[in-house]
């Protein structure tokens, strides 16, 4: 397995980047952290995963491990796929999906392309044991009302990534209704 690559942007392709290894060119299906390291960057290391199927070998890169071990849990769930998988960190940062998921958070996964009710719900359902609750900063106090005052930014037209954005400026022990003010106050 290609667990790590070294080398200079040399172009991109669909949703990858082409990487000179050694005057090798390797396409890599990459994260968009990963591929704006890779265009910024000099030289680049990106972790990666070569994905293995009867027809095809496809090679995923990543910016770092945590989005590769994200990634790897992902195809363990029924019906996530690499494509999907790779849309799906791309959209979030690892922390926030890591966060979803321990939340149960499926609206998280509904916004992004691709993803329906349904998968989302099995996405929730079988990483969250897999995920770590200790590593997600969640104030104890806060799941009910933060997922409250998200959703009352979603329904006044906000996305779900651009609610939890504006909310992670606001203090979370404000009640919901207090947060969804300031919200809009800053934006």
């Amino acid at each position: 397995m290609i667990a790590r690559l070294r080398g200079r942007f040399a172009g991109e392709a669909g949703d990858g980047v082409v990487l000179d290894v050694g005057g090798v060119g390797y396409l890599v299906h990459a994260t968009a952290r990963a591929r704006r390291r890779a265009r910024e960057d000099e030289e680049v290391t990106l972790e990666t995963y070569l994905h293995v199927r009867e027809d095809v070998m496809q090679l995923y890169g990543f910016a770092d491990t945590d989005e590769r071990e994200l990634f790897q849990a992902l195809l363990s769930v029924s019906g996530i796929g690499p494509k999907v998988a790779l849309a799906i960190i791309s959209g979030s940062t690892t922390a926030e999906l890591r966060r979803a998921i321990v939340l149960e958070d499926t609206a998280r996964f509904e916004a992004i392309p691709g993803i329906g009710k349904k998968t989302a719900q099995r996405v929730v359902l079988e990483l969250r044991e897999k995920v770590s609750a200790e590593a997600i900063a969640v104030p104890a106090s806060a799941p009910a009302d933060a997922l409250v005052a998200r959703d009352a930014l979603v329904e006044l037209g906000y996305s779900v990534v651009e609610a939890e954005r504006a909310l992670a400026e606001v203090d979370p022990e404000l009640p919901a209704e207090e947060r969804v003010r300031q919200a809009l106050k800053a934006a």
